[in-house]
């Protein structure tokens, strides 16, 4: 009967990512099957934390967090939880031996939303890493579950490419961060004075996590590599329409892919993996 909790909890977090992000999801169902149940279960544990500091705004989210993150360090010793999520995460943490840094930056990151309004070069840079960095590395982890050393070799390249992916959510969703929660995240810029200039130079930064980010995918194990290129691929279309928009557009509303368009860029992958030309 463990084996039907183990495989409901693991369920949970894949309808978690079906729901909340149709494009990771798409990402996730191209992986080597082997692969997508510890992904899910990675993405259900930080969507749900990332829901805490973000949506519940009619609650004490620190209380909330505390109560997360006490949960989740008891879920990881105990090896089990009544939470789903959590049950379906400390799997991940034990098979693919995810460190424990990795998870404490990560929810370091999440309480971090809850005291900072604006976020200076050193806060930045610490949030980048442990709200997307290390994300990319726990899954990573997964996918070099059996080669340490291509782990070791892929790291920085990880890192760069969850850096560029977070700095694009930043711009996307600019206009919500702080109208609804009063946040501004890069570094010297003014929401209400935002630039053509300081654009651009946002834009300078994530075009190298990319270029950096796109050498790794390209090393990746066959099984993982089409489905991290497809999430590369959809936000390199979506930095390319915030690129053309004006400061004041990204300013004043939310820019996206829309789902024909994302149809499109998943054949499109799927036909140049095949020609082996990712």
């Amino acid at each position: 009967m463990m084996e039907l909790y183990h495989k409901t909890c693991n369920e949970c977090s894949k309808l978690i990512t079906t729901k909340y992000s149709t494009s990771f999801s798409t990402g996730i169902r191209v992986f080597a099957k082997p692969l997508r149940t510890p992904i899910y279960g990675i993405y259900g544990f930080v969507r749900f934390a990332d829901e805490i500091v973000d949506t519940f705004h009619n609650y004490s989210k620190a209380d909330l967090l505390t109560e997360f993150k006490q949960d989740t360090y008891k879920a990881i010793e105990n090896k089990i939880s009544l939470n789903p999520v959590l049950h379906s995460f400390q799997q991940v943490v034990h098979e693919y031996n995810i460190d424990l840094e990795y998870i404490e930056a990560f929810l370091d990151s999440m309480e971090m939303d809850l005291h900072f309004e604006t976020y200076e070069d050193a806060l930045y840079n610490k949030y980048i890493y442990g709200s997307a960095e290390v994300v990319g590395l726990m899954c990573l982890r997964v996918f070099c579950k059996d080669n340490p050393q291509q782990f070791d070799s892929l790291k920085a390249n990880a890192q760069s490419l969850g850096s560029a992916f977070q700095k694009i959510n930043f711009l996307r969703d600019m206009k919500s961060d702080f109208e609804e929660r009063g946040r501004t995240y890069f570094p010297g810029v003014d929401f209400s004075n935002f630039t053509n200039e300081d654009k651009k130079l946002i834009e300078a930064d994530i075009s190298k996590d990319f270029e950096h980010g796109y050498e790794g995918i390209l090393k990746l194990p066959d099984g993982a590599r089409f489905g991290v290129y497809l999430a590369y691929n959809y936000y390199i279309n979506l930095f390319d329409k915030i690129q053309k928009a004006p400061a004041m557009e990204v300013k004043e509303k939310r820019i996206r892919v829309n789902d024909t368009k994302k149809m499109f860029l998943l054949f499109s992958s799927a036909l140049k993996n095949s020609m082996n030309m990712i």
